[in-house]
C-alpha cells in the first residue's frame, strides 16, 4: 500500500468532524482527488500555511491546524521562558473555527494566549505581539484570495513574520507530531476560566490608533477639503478601523459599498477579493454611478493591501502598487521637507520586484532607498534594525509593488489601515490644489520619465503544477538569455545562487541577500525583468519594469518581454 493510501485510510479511521469526515466518504475510489489531497503535507514556511479548505494533510482543517499549533508550541516552550501568543482572525470560512482551535492547543501546551474576540486587521495582530510583548502571533487568513483559502500566518517575538531558521525548526517539530494522537487540547470556555487564554475586545485597540493617527503628514489636509471617499472592505476585516481612523482624520464624505460592507467569507459579488484586480472593485463602481465619488479605497480581506480608483474626467482609473510606491515616497519626503521635519538619511525600504522609479523619487530628497527580498518580514526586519541602532527616526516608508505600504514604526507588516489614512491624506491636499493623485502621478512621470511596470501570473495546480514550475525555473538557469525583447541582458542576478553576472564580462560578484527562488535579468537600458515562482499560491510571476518615452512605447516594449520570457519557459495563455 502506497503512502497516499495509508494516508487516505488513517484519515477515514480517525477524522470525526462530520463535514471532514463526509468529504473523505464521497472521495473514495477517486485517486486523482484522493492524491492532490495526501501527497505532500501543507509546506510551513516564513509565511505559515496556505491552501484550499477541505479534509487531507495537504488542506487547511482543524487537523493540520491543530499540528502546526502543536509544533509551534513546543517551539515556543523550548525557546522561550513563559511563551505568549496573541491570536487574531479574518473573515473567511472557517477562520474563527481555526483560531479558537489554535488557542486551545497553545493553551493545552501551556502557552498565554491573548485571543481578539472578534476579527481583525492583520497589521493589528503584528502590531499586538510587541505591544503585548508576546513571543509569537498568529493570524487566521489567506489574505487576498479566493474563498477556498485559508492560511495561517504566524509572527516572531518582534512582530514581523517568521524567519527561516525559526520556521525551519519549528516545522521540525511539526514533523514529528501525529496529527490525530500527539496534539494536546484544553477545553476553551476551561482555558478561559483558567485565565490562560485571555480574550480581546475592541477597546483594546486604542494605542494602535493613536499610533496610525499620528502617522499623518498633514491633520490640516482633510477637513474642509470636501474630499468624497467610496470605501470598501471587500467582506472583510478592514471595516470598522479603515472608518474609524478616516473618521478621526476628519473624513465626512465616506461612502461604504453595501454589498461588501459586513463580514462574509463567501465573498458573494467578489470571487478574487484581491485590490489589485479591477473586478474587485465592480461593486464599487456600481454605487459611484449614483454617489461619485473622487477616491475608490478597497482593502482586502484581512486589511494589510490596500487598492485605490481615481476619478478623473469622469473616468475611474486604477493606481498601481508600484505607482502608490512612488507617490507615498514623494508625498511623504516632500511634504516633511517643506515643514523641516526630514531627518538626515532618511530610508524608503521596498522589495527587489518593486518599480525603481520610486529609487529616483527617494534619491531626489536625499532618502536612501534599500531593496530587500519580496516578503514584508524583509522589510520588518530591516526596521527592526534601524530601531536597536537607534535610527528609528530614519525610517519613511516601507512598500512592495503588491499593494502593501506602512509608513510607521508601529508595527513590523503592511498596514492597510495606515495607508488608506495616507492615501486619502495626500487626495485631499492635492484636492486643495485642484489637482488629484493621478495629476500628481504625471507629474512624477515629467520628473523621472515614463514607466510601466507589470506583473503576470501564471497558474499551475496540484504536484504535477509544482513540478512544471520547478523545471521552469531551472531551465532558466540553465539557459539564461542573451536578448530578451530586442534589447540586451546585460546582468543576471539569481538570488538562489547568490551571484550577479556581467554577461559581456562574465564578471560575477556574490549578493548579500538571503537565498530565494528569483531570477532577476537587467537590461542595458536598466529595464528589468524578474521571475519567481508565488510563495503562497500555484503560480509563476513575472514582472517587468520598463522605462520609455510615453506609456504607448513602455506599454508596447512590455509586451515584447513578455512574449520572450514565456516562450522560454514554454509558457502558453
Amino acid at each position: 500500500m502506497d503512502r497516499v493510501t495509508q494516508l487516505y485510510r488513517l484519515w477515514c479511521e480517525n477524522a470525526t468532524v462530520p463535514a471532514l469526515a463526509q468529504e473523505l466518504k464521497e472521495i473514495e475510489g477517486k485517486e486523482e482527488e484522493i492524491n492532490d489531497r495526501f501527497y505532500q503535507d501543507l509546506t510551513f514556511g516564513t509565511g505559515g500555511l496556505r491552501g484550499v479548505l477541505g479534509a487531507g494533510t495537504n488542506r487547511m482543517n482543524v487537523y493540520t491546524v491543530g499540528r502546526a499549533t502543536q509544533g509551534l508550541a513546543d517551539y515556543l516552550n523550548g525557546s522561550f521562558t513563559a511563551p505568549s501568543v496573541v491570536i487574531g482572525h479574518d473573515s473567511r470560512l472557517n477562520s474563527d473555527l481555526f483560531a479558537r482551535t489554535a488557542a486551545e492547543v497553545l493553551a493545552g501546551n501551556g502557552v498565554k494566549v491573548y485571543l481578539f474576540t472578534e476579527l481583525m486587521p492583520t497589521p493589528v495582530v503584528a502590531w499586538a505581539v510587541r505591544e503585548l510583548k508576546c513571543s509569537s502571533g498568529i493570524v487566521i487568513t489567506a489574505s487576498h484570495n479566493p474563498s477556498k483559502y485559508n492560511g495561517y500566518k504566524c509572527y516572531d517575538a518582534r512582530g514581523y513574520q517568521m524567519t527561516d531558521e525559526a520556521a525551519a525548526v519549528t516545522l521540525s517539530y511539526i514533523e514529528k507530531c501525529d496529527v490525530f494522537g500527539g496534539v494536546q487540547k484544553l477545553d476553551f470556555d476551561a482555558a478561559v476560566r483558567s485565565h490562560i487564554i485571555r480574550q480581546l475586545d475592541p477597546s483594546f485597540l486604542a494605542p494602535y490608533y493613536d499610533s496610525v493617527a499620528a502617522l499623518s503628514i498633514d491633520k490640516e489636509a482633510i477637513p474642509g477639503s470636501g474630499l468624497s471617499v467610496i470605501y470598501t472592505p471587500l467582506n472583510g476585516a478592514g471595516n470598522k478601523p479603515v472608518r474609524h481612523i478616516l473618521k478621526r482624520a476628519g473624513l465626512t464624505d465616506l461612502t461604504v459599498v453595501p454589498s461588501q460592507e459586513q463580514p462574509d467569507g463567501h465573498f458573494p459579488t467578489c470571487p478574487f477579493p484581491n485590490p489589485e484586480v479591477r473586478e474587485a472593485f465592480n461593486e464599487a463602481f456600481r454605487v459611484a454611478e449614483t454617489k461619485q465619488a473622487d477616491l475608490i479605497v478597497a482593502t482586502d480581506p484581512d486589511s494589510d493591501r490596500v487598492g485605490v480608483a481615481v476619478l478623473r474626467n469622469g473616468e475611474y482609473t486604477l493606481v498601481t502598487g508600484n505607482d502608490m510606491g512612488s507617490l507615498l515616497t514623494d508625498y511623504i519626503l516632500s511634504h516633511k521637507k517643506a515643514l523641516g521635519t526630514l531627518p538626515q538619511n532618511p530610508v524608503v525600504i521596498k522589495s527587489i520586484v518593486s518599480s525603481d522609479l520610486s529609487t529616483l523619487v527617494a534619491e531626489s530628497y536625499g532618502a536612501v532607498m534599500e531593496n530587500v527580498l519580496t516578503g514584508f518580514k524583509y522589510i520588518g526586519e530591516r526596521m527592526t534594525q534601524l530601531e536597536a541602532a537607534g535610527e528609528a527616526e530614519r525610517f519613511q516608508l516601507g512598500f512592495e509593488e503588491s499593494y502593501g505600504y506602512l509608513s510607521g514604526m508601529h508595527c513590523r507588516d503592511k498596514d492597510a489601515v495606515n495607508a488608506s489614512l495616507l492615501i486619502c491624506e495626500m487626495a485631499a491636499a492635492l484636492k486643495k490644489q485642484g489637482k488629484t493623485i493621478l495629476d500628481a502621478l504625471d507629474d512624477i512621470h515629467a520628473r523621472f520619465g515614463f514607466w510601466d511596470n507589470s506583473l503576470f501570473n501564471f497558474y499551475f495546480e496540484g504536484e504535477d503544477g509544482m513540478k512544471k514550475m520547478a523545471a521552469m525555473m531551472e531551465t532558466l538557469r540553465a539557459n539564461s538569455p542573451a536578448a530578451l525583447g530586442g534589447k540586451q541582458v546585460a546582468v543576471v542576478t539569481d538570488y538562489k545562487k547568490r551571484t550577479e553576472t556581467a554577461l559581456a564580462s562574465g564578471e560575477v560578484k556574490p549578493v548579500t541577500l538571503p537565498v530565494s527562488n528569483v531570477i532577476v535579468m537587467q537590461m542595458e537600458n536598466k529595464d528589468k525583468v524578474v521571475v519567481r515562482p508565488a510563495g503562497t499560491e500555484p503560480k509563476i510571476k513575472i514582472y517587468t519594469m520598463v522605462q520609455g518615452e510615453n506609456k504607448e512605447a513602455a506599454a508596447a516594449q512590455t509586451l515584447l518581454y513578455k512574449a520572450d520570457i514565456m516562450a522560454l519557459l514554454g509558457i502558453t495563455e
